[in-house]
């Protein structure tokens, strides 16, 4: 029994880590007025190019940093695209998304002859006490953007171009540079989360290695009430019920593997129903901001 106990809270936290780093992105991109859709493809690119680099390299660590700057790079278009054009964010965002599962396909037949999968990563990102290291950068993150955003003055003033960003602009605030700082923020930590599963978990990118990871995440958004602390919590909620769908369906279980795959997604959307009129998003969210209106 405790045995069982143990594996599904390591199995939990072994999951709900790259949801962590997606939903956090999801939150300082929110928490500043920007809604960034484009997670998922952001950590598609950062899975593909963390097991890449990880691979060529030998070097799991330069994978993963190389993962967030792919991630951030694909948040700079979104950045771009929502801030500067002020292009419907949501538009963009599954634009990303299309362009993230399509550039690592594309790139990954050129690197790996023609496979859709990379070749398996020879050293994974290590484990502390069992436990993958990414669950605790996940856990410190969390901490450090709960302080950033509560707790100093940036926070205060990334709050503040989310909730009242022309209020902002007259106290001498940019939006636009803050926004976009906190889009390319929320892009790197996407591509953490996206090697967080190839780096960690399975080992090699996968045309499904990021399957839904990215939306589950934004749900986790909104059931933390776009806080980090929330997002964390929701993202463990999530974790578990990947976690029951994989110990559920090692058992002696009558039920079909096809229901235990649904688990996940059935939460998400029975999470969504029953939150997302109770949870309230900053303001300013999803609306571009052109100096000199209100």
């Amino acid at each position: 029994m405790l045995n069982s106990i143990a594996l599904l809270i390591g199995i939990t936290l072994m999951y709900s880590a790259p949801l962590i780093f997606g939903a956090l992105g999801g939150v300082v991109s929110e928490r500043s007025g920007v809604v960034n859709i484009g997670i998922e493809g952001m950590m598609t690119i950062g899975a593909f190019t963390g097991a890449a680099v990880g691979y060529y390299s030998g070097n799991a660590w330069l994978g993963f940093l190389a993962a967030g700057i792919a991630g951030g790079i694909m948040a700079l278009l979104h950045a771009v695209a929502s801030i500067t054009f002020n292009a419907d964010q949501t538009i963009s965002g599954i634009a990303i998304n299309l362009l993230g599962a399509g550039f690592s396909l594309f790139t990954c037949r050129l690197l790996f002859e023609g496979a859709t999968m990379t070749k398996p990563v020879v050293t994974k990102l290590p484990k502390v006490f069992g436990v993958d290291i990414t669950v605790f950068i996940a856990l410190l993150i969390t901490v450090v953007i709960w302080f950033i955003l509560y707790k100093t003055k940036w926070g205060l003033r990334i709050r503040a171009v989310g909730e009242h960003p022309a209020a902002a602009d007259t106290l001498g605030i940019s939006v636009t540079a803050t926004r976009y700082v906190c889009v390319m923020i929320s892009g790197i930590l996407a591509g953490f989360g996206g090697a967080s599963m190839t780096l960690a978990i399975i080992a090699q990118f996968t045309p499904t290695a990021i399957s839904g990871q990215g939306f589950i995440a934004l749900a986790a958004v909104i059931f933390g009430k776009w806080t980090p602390h929330g997002a964390y919590g929701a993202c463990l909620l999530f974790g578990f019920a990947q976690a029951l769908t994989v110990v559920l369906g090692g058992g002696n279980f009558a039920i079909p593997s096809q229901i235990l795959a649904m688990l996940p997604y059935i939460l998400t959307i029975v999470v969504l129903i029953l939150f997302v009129g109770k949870s309230v998003a900053p303001k300013a969210d999803g609306v571009p901001y052109e100096k000199g209106t209100r």
